[in-house]
């Protein structure tokens, strides 16, 4: 298949280039590069044995978007593109609205005009706001707790909306739960811009001494440890899960929602715990109070991925955080040295 595969040169989308280009799919990465390096897909290019086209570029522009999409004629959209800090969201909100509700838009609108009905879209389990139950089912209620999150859900609906407005639209709406690891190579990783948002890269970044120590958010949850427990999946577990659901993109009537996730959860200490494992050395870290909207325990049921897309999560939190370290060792300072 012909792919067109946004913010191809971030984290997850430059593994799930990688594997596009490993099963024989042609791919063309479009990326404004505002949150990833173009050291990536060099990389991504040495691990495939050949290169992804690459085009740098923005949703927003609405001329380029369309031009491409007239010359190409895709097959199938794999749209990653889109800021993800939480905190950057509350912030500065109206950037979020800007750049990931007004560009996907541009993305369905380019679609639409060349009739590329077949798209992969990088959603979140912040869909589901405060969970009302473990696990999280599709059908569990939605709700968004800052911008980030409503940006997501704005983005689906507006794909729900499109496909019942004309038949022959195939979406699969991918809701990822906490995505980590690190290609095995340690080549590709996760390399956030300032300080890391999410809780392993800043374990990691710790373990190699950018970081004093790590913050521990509350632990007086009614959890076994009384930290906060999530579900986490190994980013080559994702990367395969689109792989599955572009090569079984027509086998989705309209849009429909598929949890990934390992339907597990681990605890903030034992992530750190884990990475202190893999790292050989113990990763010092400082209990504060709780922060606000953080909910005790989040993790999702993954039957549907198994049964829709006949995949399931391979890697465990040991090779998750073993991979990770092994890309941050080799790259600590990320694809700066690149």
């Amino acid at each position: 298949m012909k792919l067109l595969v946004t913010g191809g040169a971030g984290f997850i989308g430059s593994h799930a280039v990688l594997e596009f280009l490993l099963a024989g799919h042609d791919v063309l990465s479009l990326d404004n590069y505002s949150n990833s390096s173009p050291e990536a897909l060099k990389r991504v290019a040495k691990l495939a044995g050949r290169a992804p086209e690459v085009l740098e570029g923005d949703l927003r522009d609405e001329a380029l978007l369309l031009a491409l999409m007239r010359e190409k004629r895709f097959d199938a959209v794999v749209h990653f593109a889109g800021l993800k800090a939480v905190g950057e969201s509350v912030e500065k909100p109206l950037i979020y609205v800007d750049n990931n509700i007004v560009g996907s838009a541009h993305l369905l609108k380019a679609m639409k005009d060349v009739g590329c009905k077949n798209l992969v879209f990088s959603s979140s389990c912040t869909v589901y706001g405060m969970p009302q139950k473990n696990p999280i089912g599709e059908d569990h209620p939605r709700s968004a707790l800052n911008p980030y999150g409503r940006s997501k859900l704005v983005i689906e609906d507006m794909c729900f909306d499109l496909a019942r407005s004309e038949s022959g639209w195939h979406m699969a709406l991918l809701r990822y739960f906490n995505p980590v690891g690190a290609h095995d190579s340690g080549d590709i990783g996760e390399d956030p811009r300032g300080i890391p948002n999410n809780l392993v890269p800043f374990v990691m970044q710790t373990a190699v001494g950018r970081h004093p120590h790590v913050n521990v958010w509350g632990k007086d949850y009614p959890t076994p440890d009384g930290t906060g427990i999530r579900d986490y999946i190994h980013v080559v577990d994702l990367a395969k899960a689109h792989l599955a659901a572009v090569e079984r993109i027509a086998s989705f009537n309209g849009a429909e929602p598929v949890n990934l996730g390992t339907g597990k959860g681990y605890s903030v200490l034992d992530v750190i715990s884990a990475a202190g494992k893999a790292a050989g050395k113990d990763i010092p870290y400082k209990v504060g109070p709780r922060r606000a909207g953080d909910a005790p325990e989040v993790w999702g049921n993954p039957s549907l991925a198994a049964k829709k897309l006949g995949w399931t999560c391979e890697k465990g939190l040991g090779e998750m955080v073993a991979d990770h370290w092994r890309w941050q060792k080799k790259n600590p300072e990320g694809y700066k040295a690149g």
